[in-house]
């Protein structure tokens, strides 16, 4: 016993020495626990509607003010005309549009109905039935102040449409994110063991000193995991289009420029942990927990973004993940042009430029 004692003691000692172990134990439960149970969330506030009032009576201002005064809605704008409806859904991220029809009051007052429209972005399913089923329950506590108020039953009922999504189906959220965590993946698990596994084999002195350039023994690395994720993205498409009834509604070509920009990326992502790290296996963890965490966290796949806390939101940018969703669900789901994906394109266009020249910059022609 005294034996097992002291061994169990130097496991102890080993353990408590190793700053990296400790960090595992305890530093990682504590960073899960705050991250999902604060600053992760499902519940989503704030989220921007508009609103088209052709009645303009005082029912329809206090039910407008009730759904305002709302921690779960921001009215973004008012418009003048349902036809506007449409382009505000495409110009803006609006989640969703309030439609009351002329005489609303009055129907309210008289008849005890009254029947108001609500368009809401389908495209993610969840947060549509999320957001829709909170503008219920403000509907329907209004319907109970308005019948304490007068006496008599008084009904607003919604009528709700889903646009993007009529059918509530999961595929078209569930698509757009498989493609960013797939492509982000393969591309930066591929690239970030092209250099080191050289630098392993002894072989990185041969390609050094023969006469090619350093540049180009970069490209060379690159380039066949470039034509393999093209060839994932369109099996991705493919699939999509066949099995999951989801076809690109927008431009085919301008998705898959964004997409191969966004693999240019995953690409130097890779490219950068790869000439950094010292082995194979370093280079493989750091691609898949560096990446794919963010990737599901980060990108709104899984998680509002806009009810992170302040630096979560800031972080997010950082992720190239965030701005090819955006680009998939614009282009393939809701058939948008240039004009709605031209931000994330020069974000994008810049990371890939950036990471590129610093995994230049950083690519040693001497060894140590």
């Amino acid at each position: 016993m005294r034996q097992l004692v002291i061994f169990i003691r130097k496991e102890f000692l080993h353990v408590f020495r190793d700053r990296k172990t400790l960090l595992m134990l305890f530093g990682l439960p504590i960073a899960q626990i705050v991250l999902f149970g604060f600053a992760l969330s499902n519940e989503i506030k704030d989220s921007r509607i508009a609103v088209v009032d052709y009645s303009k009576d005082a029912v329809t201002q206090r039910l407008i003010a009730k759904i305002g005064s709302s921690p779960y809605f921001n009215i973004q704008r008012t418009l003048a005309s349902a036809d506007q409806i449409d382009a505000a859904f495409k110009k803006g991220d609006l989640k969703m549009a309030v439609t009351f029809p002329a005489g609303f009051g009055d129907d309210v007052i008289h008849t005890g109905k009254a029947t108001m429209q609500v368009i809401a972005d389908a495209s993610d399913p969840n947060q549509a039935t999320t957001i829709t089923n909170y503008l219920n329950q403000i509907v329907a506590d209004f319907n109970t102040e308005l019948a304490a108020g007068s006496g008599q039953p008084m009904t607003i009922v919604p009528s709700m449409q889903m646009m993007y999504n009529p059918e509530l189906r999961g595929a078209p959220n569930f698509v757009p994110g498989v493609m960013a965590l797939v492509l982000m993946l393969v591309c930066t698990m591929m690239t970030s063991v092209a250099i080191v596994r050289e630098k392993e084999l002894g072989t990185m002195e041969i390609l050094l000193v023969s006469p090619f350039r350093p540049v180009y023994i970069i490209i060379s690395k690159l380039a066949p995991n470039l034509l393999i994720s093209i060839v994932n993205l369109f099996v991705i498409l493919f699939l999509s289009d066949i099995f999951l009834d989801l076809p690109v509604k927008g431009s085919f070509l301008l998705l898959v420029f964004g997409s191969v920009l966004f693999i240019m990326t995953c690409l130097s992502i890779g490219l950068l942990l790869s000439i950094n790290a010292q082995t194979q296996q370093a280079a493989m963890t750091g691609s898949l927990m560096g990446m794919m965490l963010p990737t599901m966290l980060l990108t709104g796949f899984l998680f509002p973004i806009e009810n992170m806390p302040l630096a979560l939101r800031l972080l997010s940018n950082l992720v190239p993940s965030r701005w090819y969703f955006i680009i998939v669900k614009q282009v393939m789901l809701k058939g948008l042009g240039i004009g709605a994906i031209w931000k994330e394109l020069l974000i994008l266009g810049g990371m890939c430029v950036f990471l590129f020249t610093i995994s230049l910059r950083k690519f040693k022609i001497r060894l140590q």
